[in-house]
C-alpha cells in the first residue's frame, strides 16, 4: 500500500495548505517521524524494473548507479515511474561523480548516496551539490523534480532542501574514524552503510564478512553517533532476515536485497513448488 505521508511535513517545510503533498516530500518525513522505511534496491538495466518494485509493499525505492548496470538514462525514467506508484525515489552515484547527484535532485529523485565518503572534503564536496545556498552550491535546473512535488520555482527553492536527502556512505576505517564530523556538516543528512565493504575496510583487505564481530561492532557505533547527531542512519540488507535485525538495531532506511536477488528467490520457489 502506497505510503501517505503526514501533514507534519508542510511545516517542516514551511508550504502552504495548497500544496500537494508528494512522495519526495514525503521521505524525510516520514524518516523524522520514526517509522522504518524498508526499500527495495534496484540495479537492472530497464526502468520498469524499479517501476514494478515501487507497486509492492516497499516504502521507497534505491536504483544503484555504481554497481548495478542501470545508467543515468535509464534511472531518470525510472524516477517518474516511482513516484507515480507513490514512492520515493533514491540513487546511489557512481564513486565521486557529485555532479550527478545534482542531476539526479533535478530528474526528481528525493535523496541520493554517496559510496566511498572517506574524508572531510567527500563530504563538502556531496553536500555542496545537494543543496540549494547558502548550504551548498547547488545550481537551478529542477526539471523533474518541479512536476514531481507539484510546486512552483519559489516554492522549491525555499523547500528544496529539506525534501532532499543526502546520505554518505561509511564504508572505511578512515570514514568511521571521522563519522561525527561528516555527521557534523551541513548539508549531511545521514549516513548509509555498505557491511560488505566496510568489512573490507575494518579487516584491511583480509576478509568478505558483512556479520562479522567487527562489524556488528561498527553498526551500533553508527546508530548510536547519527542518532546523537539528530540524523538519519541507513544501511543494505542482503535479505529481509537482516533487514528486521537492522530496524531492531535503530537504522531507519534499510534497502532489502536486490532486484536480481529478488527475481532468483522468485524463481527457485515457484520451481521448487513446481517440482514438489
Amino acid at each position: 500500500m502506497p505510503y501517505r505521508p503526514c501533514r507534519s511535513a508542510r511545516a517542516l517545510l514551511s508550504l502552504p495548505e495548497s500544496c500537494p503533498m508528494t512522495p519526495h516530500s514525503s521521505l524525510p518525513d516520514r524518516l523524522r517521524a520514526g517509522s522504518p522505511v524498508l526499500a527495495a534496491w534496484c540495479g537492472l538495466p530497464d526502468p520498469s524494473v524499479p517501476g514494478v518494485l515501487a507497486r509492492e509493499a516497499f516504502d521507497a525505492v534505491v536504483i544503484d548507479m555504481q554497481h548495478g548496470a542501470i545508467d543515468f538514462s535509464a534511472t531518470i525514467r525510472a524516477i517518474p515511474l516511482i513516484a507515480a506508484a507513490g514512492k520515493p525515489a533514491m540513487a546511489r552515484i557512481p564513486v565521486g561523480d557529485f555532479a550527478m547527484a545534482s542531476r539526479l535532485l533535478d530528474a526528481g529523485a528525493s535523496g541520493v548516496i554517496a559510496p566511498m565518503v572517506n574524508t572531510l572534503e567527500d563530504a563538502r564536496r556531496f553536500a555542496a551539490a545537494m543543496k540549494f545556498p547558502p548550504v551548498g552550491e547547488r545550481s537551478w535546473g529542477p526539471h523533474g523534480a518541479l512536476s514531481i512535488t507539484g510546486l512552483g520555482p519559489g516554492e522549491y527553492f525555499k523547500g528544496g532542501n529539506g525534501m532532499t536527502l543526502a546520505l554518505a556512505m561509511i564504508e572505511t576505517r578512515e570514514a568511521l574514524a571521522i563519522i561525527d564530523d561528516i555527521l557534523a556538516l551541513p548539508g549531511i543528512d545521514g549516513v548509509f552503510i555498505g557491511p560488505a565493504d566496510l568489512s573490507i575496510g575494518l579487516s584491511q583487505g583480509r576478509e568478505l564478512d558483512p556479520v562479522s564481530a567487527a562489524v556488528e561492532e561498527a553498526l551500533g557505533h553508527t546508530v548510536t553517533r547519527t542518532r546523537a547527531a539528530g540524523k538519519i542512519a541507513g544501511i543494505y540488507a542482503a535479505s529481509g532476515e537482516r533487514a528486521a535485525e537492522h530496524t531492531r538495531q535503530g537504522f531507519q532506511l534499510v534497502s532489502i536485497a536486490s532486484d536480481t536477488t529478488l527475481l532468483r528467490n522468485g524463481a527457485q520457489m515457484a520451481l521448487k513448488a513446481a517440482r514438489g
